[in-house]
């Protein structure tokens, strides 16, 4: 009940009401019953006409603490192994302040019921202090919504955020993503492109209902999946597919847009360092986690511990099939810039910023590492997001070097989980979960992984770059 409608009727509760009162009373009583919820800002175009998302709870905060373990956990779509790298990724380079761990532990085909099964066995063994969902492309069955398919998956979903709960461990729970086309491999798929899509916004919906009630965070992936997929195919044709080729498992760009929405559910606020130069006294002052080395008229050289976001890699480096610069075209649904002007990833998760002041030209060039730009000079002086304008800049080789050693680590982890570590099929409920493996087999196990979460570690070193900045 509405807490003042409450109050009302218990302050109201004698025989004899007033009739201000009574007409008070039953205003609220009508405004309680007719009131609509909350809903996300739609488009204009008449195909969202049918769509009632509900307003998504803001985080508020940083949900990591120094030293988090994460683990992110979900299907198929998880296993693809990329939300999960551009996540560790972003964790590891941009904010590695914060010396948060990761692992992924995604299972091609599964529900929830299926990961509650396997939960103690291949992920609570590892002590996670925060976890990231991603289910509800399996349990909605393919199929137009149903109460029953509804109930099922927030029931199972209240056990499993519960479960995270009993182990202290700090939950966002994202929902599922959208379709793009029926899927050809499900056999008892049915109705329509549109009918799946509402029936997924239902399920998101109840994610939604579902981390209020718990107090969890929540991902919205459905929503930015779908409004994205609308703007995309607006802006690079109709061949353009958020939610990938198949239908439902995206390419980079849709993987970027769940990397931007965990991210920005952990709490992250996205500042990478802030670079300020007094042209007039030659001198550059720098945020945490950036030194000046030296200054000369108009150039300055950095050593940088964070680094910004690095969308694509050189092509003599590129590794694991991320996205090459220069060939990772804008208008590909296979590619992270493209994905990043679908969200808005720089403005929120990756501002490296370049402030230039007190120069006597109008304008001035710019240039980082092998590029160059010109700004004008009042541009230069609110300051300018260099990982906006600099795509391929110093910091892409490093990057792409700690991007190749994730992407080692999240392989060994599917092997680990799926391979490696003995299992009841985690696919049925009613299948007892064995947790017999022994020691031997996860000590033999770790010191492997071990051995790639030291890579990773090792290929994570200071960046050192110049930033030259002369009138044209």
């Amino acid at each position: 009940m509405n807490p003042a409608l409450y109050r009302l009727v218990q302050s109201n509760s004698c025989p004899a009401l007033r009739p201000a009162s009574l007409i008070l009373f039953f205003g609220l009583v009508h405004f309680a019953l007719t009131a609509a919820p909350a809903l996300e800002p739609k488009p204009s175009d008449a195909s969202f006409a049918k769509y009632q998302p509900l307003k998504a709870p803001a985080p508020s905060g940083l949900l990591l603490k120094k030293g988090d373990r994460l683990a992110i956990c979900g299907d198929s779509i998880t296993e693809q192994r990329m939300y999960s790298r551009l996540m560790e990724d972003y964790l590891t380079m941009c904010v590695p302040q914060l010396q948060v761990s990761v692992r992924q532990f995604g299972w091609s085909g599964e529900k929830v019921p299926g990961f509650l099964a396997r939960m103690t066995n291949d992920c609570l063994r590892f002590h996670p202090t925060v976890a990231t969902t991603a289910y509800g492309m399996n349990d909605f069955e393919y199929r137009p919504y149903e109460d029953r398919i509804g109930q099922t998956y927030q029931s199972n979903s209240r056990k499993m955020v519960e479960a995270f709960k009993a182990h202290r461990i700090r939950v966002v729970l994202g929902s599922p993503g959208d379709v793009s086309k029926m899927p050809s491999w499900v056999k008892s798929a049915s109705g329509t492109v549109e009918d799946l899509n509402l029936s997924l916004c239902q399920l998101r919906n109840l994610d939604v209902e579902l981390a209020r009630q718990e107090k969890v965070r929540f991902a919205d992936i459905f929503w930015p999946m779908l409004t994205g997929w609308f703007s995309g195919r607006g802006q690079y044709g109709t061949q353009y597919a958020i939610p990938g080729n198949d239908g439902v498992h995206p390419h980079w760009a849709g993987h970027t847009v769940m990397a931007y929405a965990f991210l920005k559910a952990l709490g992250l606020e996205g500042e990478i360092g802030t670079f300020t130069v007094d042209l007039k006294r030659n001198t550059m002052k720098v945020s945490e986690g950036h030194q000046v080395v030296s200054a000369q008229p108009g150039e300055f050289e950095i050593t940088s511990s964070r680094y910004p976001f690095c969308p694509c890699a050189p092509a003599s480096q590129a590794a694991g099939g991320y996205p090459v610069c220069g060939e990772d075209g804008v208008d590909s649904d296979n590619s992270i810039r493209s994905g990043m002007t679908l969200i808005p990833f720089h403005q929120a998760l990756n501002r490296l910023t370049l402030a230039v002041k007190h120069g006597d030209a109008s304008q001035y060039q710019i240039t980082w590492g092998a590029e160059s730009k010109t700004f004008a000079a009042e541009q230069l002086a609110k300051g300018i997001n260099l990982a906006v304008e600099f795509p391929a800049n110093p910091f892409s080789a490093a990057f792409v070097k700690v991007d190749a050693a994730v992407a080692a680590k999240q392989a060994f982890e599917t092997k680990e989980i799926k391979e490696l570590f003995p299992h009841a099929d985690h696919r049925r409920p009613s299948t007892a979960h064995i947790a017999a493996e022994t020691d031997q087999v996860v000590g033999d196990a770790e010191k492997e992984h071990d051995a790639l979460v030291a890579a990773v570690r090792a290929a994570f070193v200071p960046v050192t770059h110049r930033i030259k900045i002369a009138a044209p």
